[in-house]
């Protein structure tokens, strides 16, 4: 075997994806309304990072907020992503994506 080929997966066993999702990820009406008001780029951004959380649903930088036990949230430039994580049914609920100044006020 050269350095260029790679080892295929063994009979019966399929090669691993790193990218396949095991989380399902939802998102409220809410949530929905808010990304519709976001610009294209910013819409594109947050949307990347909500789908990286089907495969890591607490990745590095995301934060426990202190007044809403269960409520997480991750930072996406001005913008936050505030959802939680079922883990009995592997679900991310996305609840509310808002700036950073506006976020926080209806929880």
């Amino acid at each position: 075997m050269t350095e260029d080929e790679t080892d295929p997966a063994p009979p019966g066993r399929p090669e691993a994806d790193p990218t396949a999702s095991v989380w399902k990820i939802e998102l409220t009406p809410a949530a929905v309304r808010q990304l519709r008001k976001l610009d294209g780029m910013a819409r594109r951004r947050i949307m990347t990072v909500i789908d990286r959380l089907a495969v890591t649903p607490r990745p590095a930088g995301v934060k426990a907020l202190t007044d809403h036990p269960g409520l997480l949230r991750i930072r996406v430039g001005d913008h936050r992503v505030v959802y939680t994580v079922r883990d009995e049914q592997l679900v991310v609920l996305v609840i509310t994506v808002a700036h950073r100044r506006e976020v926080y006020r209806d929880l």
